[in-house]
């Protein structure tokens, strides 16, 4: 049967992207971020997954004020890096797994979380970036992607609660899957940073860093956490995050396991004008 080996989770933020493209990842701003990942390339390529479950926001690229999905889920062969107004990124085609991208559709949806299957659709800096940034630029990513689009843009968003909870239904599907696929979920998005009005430019590391070692060692508790909590102590995008708790709850702990290893954690502030935050756990076997 599948199984998920390991989660991950990291910011997306847009400007990491262009930096990439740009060559500017040695220039002293960019360097010590870019340093934070070093070894996660490694780990990656020493654990490069059959399938990577990535959840991330669309930015008014695949979706807009006119269809909103709550969650989305993206069931085609293929995925083209999306055009988000400078043209499309420099980046390999996001090759997918519709077997298991329609396999956990069904028991999801089974499990009374209605998602919304997206049959064609581009991929925007919030995919691809964390692919950059756990994988380099190669020619061609390392494995196949199940994009998964959450809402955290428009109000109403979904609860942390909702998020973790789905996570746990994701695990359940894969797990039910008949074939021995090696499957990591990710979490991106975040952390603190607000882009508008008065509080633009917000960073919180006190309490980015404090949602790191609950996101560790007390991830039900964090899923309790209301939306005002994120907002008011780590800006309005700072929602993102409740992302990151749908590749928690994906993880054996919550589900009667044992606890998750510790492979990496990482924090750096700033990245244009976001706090960047990075974390590795692995499924104990």
């Amino acid at each position: 049967m599948a199984r998920i080996g390991a989660s991950v989770y990291t910011s997306h933020v847009p400007a990491i992207g262009a930096a990439i493209d740009l060559g500017k990842t040695a220039e002293p701003y960019w360097q010590p971020l870019f340093e934070g990942f070093e070894f996660s390339k490694q780990w990656m390529k020493e654990h490069t997954p059959d399938v990577i479950f990535l959840v991330y926001n669309d930015h008014a690229t695949a979706f807009s004020l006119d269809m909103i999905p709550t969650f989305a889920i993206g069931t085609a062969a293929s995925f083209t890096p999306a055009d988000e107004g400078w043209g499309p990124r420099p980046v390999p085609q996001v090759v997918g797994h519709p077997e298991l991208a329609s396999h956990i559709a069904q028991s999801v949806i089974q499990d009374d979380f209605d998602l919304t299957i997206v049959n064609k659709m581009d991929v925007d800096h919030g995919l691809t970036v964390p692919l950059n940034l756990m994988c380099g630029t190669p020619a061609a990513w390392p494995c196949a992607v199940i994009p998964f689009a959450v809402n955290v843009v428009q109000y109403p968003v979904p609860s942390g609660r909702r998020c973790f909870n789905l996570g746990k239904a994701v695990r359940k599907a894969v797990e039910s899957y008949d074939a021995p696929l090696n499957v990591q979920i990710w979490g991106t998005g975040g952390m603190s940073h607000q882009l508008q009005g008065p509080r633009a430019g917000l960073i919180n590391k006190e309490w980015d860093q404090r949602f790191l070692d609950r996101l560790i060692a007390d991830p039900d508790g964090l899923a309790a956490m209301p939306h005002i909590d994120y907002v008011r102590e780590a800006g309005s995008e700072c929602i993102e995050l409740v992302m990151w708790l749908i590749a928690r709850g994906a993880m054996a702990d919550v589900n009667g396991g044992p606890k998750p290893s510790v492979a990496h954690r990482f924090y750096h502030v700033p990245a244009s004008n976001t706090a960047v935050g990075h974390l590795i756990l692995e499924n104990r076997q």
